[in-house]
């Protein structure tokens, strides 16, 4: 499967694209998302200025600059609100949308932060294993990306995501 998670810095990884989990205003923030504009530079703030914002769920891709990544795909992640505002199906549709946008735009290869489990405190093994089923099972139907991994920021990240994976691959 070409599917695989790492625990690294995001904004150092050689892929044709990388996700951002972005505010809606797209125009920079904290976490990943700081992280990423500072990488670019102030061209990446330039180019989403033109973008006006893009709704949760939903992506948006830009040019990576001075990352090493060709490209950025922008998608603002739910903000957890106990879980009855449809928090689960804009997460899955984060993902689904990135790997669109990404194979779009010829992408073979493409790099996922763990979306709104940071400040928008999404519970992260419910975030991974949204994550790992939408990113496995669209693999399964489309052939155009060649690699997809889950950098996580840090080993429980990765643990979390790893017994996601773990579980779904049991499921199979």
């Amino acid at each position: 499967m070409p599917f695989s998670i790492i625990t690294g810095d995001i904004t150092k990884q050689h892929s044709d694209a990388i996700v951002n989990a972005a505010n809606t205003s797209l125009l920079g923030g904290g976490g990943v998302d700081g992280a990423i504009h500072r990488a670019a530079g102030p061209e990446l703030l330039a180019e989403c200025r033109t973008l006006n914002g893009c709704r949760t769920g939903e992506a948006k891709i830009t040019l990576g600059y001075r990352l090493p990544a060709k490209y950025v795909i922008h998608t603002p992640g739910p903000i957890w609100r106990g879980g009855g505002a449809g928090e689960e199906r804009l997460l899955e549709s984060c993902y689904r949308s990135c790997l669109m946008l990404a194979e779009r735009n010829g992408c073979r290869t493409l790099d996922f932060p763990s979306i709104s489990t940071g400040v928008y405190h999404f519970p992260l093994d419910r975030a991974a294993k949204i994550a790992v089923e939408t990113i496995c099972g669209y693999l399964k139907e489309h052939s155009g990306l060649e690699r997809v991994r889950m950098v996580c920021f840090d080993p429980r990240t990765e643990q979390a995501y790893a017994a996601a994976l773990q579980e779904y691959q049991g499921m199979q």
